[in-house]
């Protein structure tokens, strides 16, 4: 399979326009460290991300970032660590689940709209997304949203692309708003609840005035009895 490694959005529209005059399908590929999620793909060549790699905006004071899509995203991570910041839906790392190695990438989040425990108080990955440059199938370079929140106007094509694959479009940068990152956080852990048992206090939990940014119930097995977990963070008084 013919591997494509484009430096630039130019270059990367180039392979895209080409691609769709010859007919060849193409794959969208960033760290590979999700490749099990969605239907199988039947294509002839491949389009890598890896080398659209950097931050290109971090703006700590408006709490917005910015970054190519073949950004690892430990890189992006670390520079919001450093300022007290962080991704607000705090992506999950699909590597143990799928045996897969490499690094996970911006693009690769926003692709697959990668969220964690925190989704349900702070939103998915599409709900952080601000900004988003992209190649359509035609091979043209089309941009949507902006750097600050106040630009999302009109059609928000960034939430519609975000979880698509890699089917619509080909990112290569991504903006996201972004939160500080909670100064305090504590795991309640209720151990031996039967499921209908462990609704009621997930429910109770979830409703209650201290937004819980995790929520889960495991259920009871051969390592030990069923254990509902119930995540709160938050800042000093």
């Amino acid at each position: 399979m013919t591997l494509h490694a484009p430096s630039s959005s130019a270059e990367l529209a180039e392979v895209v326009a080409d691609a769709r005059r010859a007919g060849t399908p193409l794959a969208v590929a960033g760290g590979g460290t999700r490749s099990g999620l969605g239907r199988p793909v039947q294509a002839a060549a491949t389009v890598s991300t890896a080398n659209l790699s950097g931050i290109t905006l971090y703006e700590p004071a408006e709490l917005v970032i910015a970054a190519q899509a073949g950004t690892p995203l430990r890189e992006v991570t670390d520079a919001l660590a450093a300022k007290g910041q962080r991704l607000p839906f705090e992506p999950m790392d699909h590597r143990r689940l799928y045996r897969t190695n490499g690094e996970p990438t911006v693009g690769g989040v926003a692709a697959a709209n990668v969220s964690g425990p925190a989704r349900i108080n702070l939103g998915a990955a599409r709900d952080s997304m601000i900004g988003l440059k992209f190649v359509n199938g035609l091979g043209e370079e089309v941009k949507s949203g902006g750097r600050v929140m106040k630009n999302v106007t009109g059609l928000d094509l960034v939430k519609a692309l975000a979880g698509s694959l890699g089917t619509l479009a080909v990112f290569h940068e991504v903006c996201f708003k972004v939160l500080p990152k909670a100064e305090g956080e504590r795991t309640l852990v209720l151990s031996g609840l039967s499921i209908p048992r462990a609704v009621e206090a997930l429910s109770a939990a979830l409703g209650s005035p201290f937004e819980p940014t995790g929520a889960a119930h495991v259920p009871a097995d051969d390592a030990g009895a069923a254990r509902t977990l119930i995540r709160i963070e938050g800042f000093a008084a």
